[in-house]
C-alpha cells in the first residue's frame, strides 16, 4: 500500500524514540556503572591521518556534554612514538573551562615517564595513567624495556603526582592473551597488577589488548585478584572486540563486582604496537546494554550516538558501533 498524494510519509520512531532498551534489573549487578571514555586518547591514536586539534577539542567537549564524567584527553608522549598525540601541549588549554561547565569531569591523561608528567603538570593536569604490561614481549615492544624495569620506571612518577594531589590510574595491557607469547598466566597478571597498585595506582585497568579474552577467563582473573586481596573498587576493565566478546566480558566482569568499564565512542582504537588488536568496546554499545539492565550510567545515549556519528564524518568513515549504525541520523 502507498501513501495517498499530499499524504507526507509516517514517521517511522527509532529504538529509543520507541521507550527501547526495556529496562530490566538484575539484582546480581550493580546498580551504577561508571564509563571511563578513552575515544580521544586510546581511540584516537591509532589514526594514521592527523586530526586537527580544534576537532579534538570538539571531540571531548561533546563527549563531557553527553553526561560521561570521565573522558581520557590524550597523552603527553613523546611525538616520535605517537605523532597523533603530539598536540597534547595545543590541546590542553582548549579544555580549561569544560569542568566548569560539567561539574564532576575528569580529563586524564597518559604519562610514559618523568619527563611527560612534568609536560602534564605543567597544563594543569588533575589526573594521569600509567601503562604497564604483564607480558615480556609487549613490555620491550611498546616501552623499551622489561616489564619490571617500567614498573620502576613508573615508581617517582606516581609518587610525584601523588605529591602534586593527582591520582594515577595503571593500566596493564596483554592480560588475557599476547600476540606474540600466547595465553598469558593469571598468577604473572596479579603480580604485575599488584605492583602498581603497591606503587600507589589508585585504579588498575585490565586490559585485553588483543581481544581474545572469554567470559570464563575474566572471571578467573577477577576471582584471582580477589584472593589477592585487591577490592573490586579498584578494578577497571578495559576491552578490545575483536572476537565480538567485549560485552559478554562486560558482563562477567560486573557479576563478579567491576564498577568502572573503559570504553571508546563509535568503537574508535586499536593499539599501534599489537597489529592484531582491533577496535576498543564501543561506548554506545556498552550504555545500550547497561541501560537494558536498569543499570544507571549518567549517560545520554541519543547525545552519545550524535556524537560518534559526527566524529566518524570527521574521519570519512563509518562507526563499527552496532547502536551507532542503528541509531545515527535518526531525528531527536
Amino acid at each position: 500500500m502507498t501513501e495517498s498524494a499530499g499524504t507526507p510519509a509516517t514517521h517511522e520512531p527509532d529504538a529509543l524514540e520507541l521507550g527501547l532498551p526495556v529496562p530490566v534489573p538484575d539484582p546480581g549487578l550493580p546498580s551504577r556503572v561508571s564509563i571511563h571514555e578513552v575515544g580521544p586518547r586510546d581511540g584516537l591514536q591509532n589514526e594514521s591521518s592527523l586530526v586537527p586539534v580544534t576537532v579534538k577539542a570538539e571531540f571531548i567537549a561533546r563527549l563531557a556534554a553527553t553526561g560521561l564524567r570521565t573522558v581520557e584527553a590524550t597523552s603527553f608522549v613523546h611525538p616520535k612514538w605517537v605523532p597523533q598525540l603530539a598536540d597534547a601541549e595545543e590541546l590542553m588549554p582548549r579544555l580549561t573551562e569544560l569542568p566548569g561547565r560539567h561539574p564532576g569531569l575528569r580529563l586524564p591523561v597518559l604519562v610514559p615517564n618523568e619527563r611527560g608528567l612534568d609536560r602534564a603538570l605543567a597544563h594543569h593536569a588533575t589526573d594521569i595513567a600509567v601503562f604497564a604490561s604483564a607480558t615480556e614481549t609487549f613490555a620491550r615492544r611498546n616501552l623499551n624495556r622489561t616489564a619490571g624495569e617500567a614498573l620502576e620506571m613508573f615508581k617517582p612518577v606516581v609518587e610525584r603526582a601523588e605529591e602534586a594531589g593527582v591520582p594515577t590510574r595503571g593500566y596493564l595491557s596483554m592480560c588475557f592473551g599476547d600476540p606474540w607469547e600466547g595465553p598469558v598466566p593469571i598468577p604473572q597478571v596479579v603480580g604485575f597488577g599488584v605492583r602498581l597498585l603497591e606503587l600507589g595506582c589508585t585504579e588498575l585497568s585490565l586490559g585485553d589488548t588483543i581481544g581474545v579474552a572469554t567470559p570464563g577467563q575474566v572471571t578467573a582473573l577477577l576471582q584471582a585478584f580477589a584472593r589477592a586481596g585487591v577490592p573490586m573498587s579498584r578494578l577497571a576493565v578495559h576491552f578490545h572486540d575483536t572476537y565480538g566478546q567485549a560485552l559478554a566480558n562486560t558482563l562477567a566482569a560486573l557479576r563478579s563486582g567491576v564498577t568502572t568499564v573503559d570504553a571508546s565512542a563509535g568503537g574508535l582504537g586499536g593499539c599501534p604496537y599489537a597489529k592484531s588488536a582491533t577496535g576498543n568496546l564501543a561506548t554506545e554499545d556498552l550504555v545500550w546494554m547497561l541501560h537494558g539492565l536498569g543499570i544507571e550510567t549518567g549517560v545520554d545515549l541519543r547525545a552519545l550516538v550524535t556524537t560518534s556519528a559526527w566524529m566518524a564524518g570527521q574521519l570519512g568513515r563509518p562507526s563499527p558501533s552496532r547502536a551507532v549504525q542503528a541509531l545515527a541520523g535518526r531525528p531527536a
